[in-house]
């Protein structure tokens, strides 16, 4: 997700995508644990969608 996408987001869509987030990233963990993935930069990827939605609704709360 691009930035300019999350800056449009309502609130409510960008809970949503961060808990589907963390859930496929909790999933694609499990799964490198169990053998390795296939392309391992997915879950930094991941994790740095999650942490600019994060950022996001963080940013909102406080305005």
């Amino acid at each position: 997700m691009k930035q300019s996408e999350i800056k449009e987001a309502t609130t409510a869509d960008l809970q949503e995508r961060l808990n589907e987030l963390n859930k496929s990233y909790t999933d694609l963990k499990i799964a490198h644990a169990i053998s390795p993935l296939e392309n391992p930069i997915q879950l930094r990827a991941q994790r740095r969608a999650m942490a600019r939605i994060a950022t996001e609704l963080t940013k909102r709360e406080v305005q």
